[in-house]
């Protein structure tokens, strides 16, 4: 059974071989600015695992971040829904955007990353790891 999910407008859409592995929430303020959000949820894909079944995404490529790495944004150029991001240190990784999966029932956050730049109204989620940077 694949899982399936797609942008706002539905010009984009995409289908994973299995359930996504490691999920969490990322409050880095670059991700804050992506999402238009006090944060953003990510679930981790093997590259394989995730396949375009229509359209294609733009490309951004993040080069001002506080890890010093770049991510690469990718999005629908039509709506702006962010798809997933990718970083060349793991190419055989994608970090889906959740919000975008049809079905958001699985989500469940399994770490919390810079929370040194969260929002100050935003509550960690208790129980999930919290690192102040990566």
């Amino acid at each position: 059974m694949s899982i399936n999910g797609q942008c706002l407008c539905g010009q984009v859409k995409y289908e994973l071989d299995n359930q996504p592995g490691v999920m969490g929430i990322c409050h880095c303020k670059n991700c804050q600015r992506q999402a238009g959000s006090a944060y953003s949820t990510l679930a981790a894909v093997p590259s394989p695992e995730f396949k375009f079944t229509r359209g294609q995404p733009k490309l951004y490529e993040d080069k001002d971040t506080n890890s010093g790495n770049t991510v690469q944004r990718y999005f629908c150029g039509n709506c702006g829904s962010p798809i997933y991001s990718a970083l060349s240190a793991q190419p055989d990784m994608v970090y889906l955007k959740t919000g975008t999966l049809d079905d958001t029932a699985a989500f469940k956050p399994q770490f919390q990353a810079w929370c040194d730049s969260k929002q100050d109204w935003v509550t960690l989620e208790e129980g999930v790891p919290a690192m102040a940077t990566q």
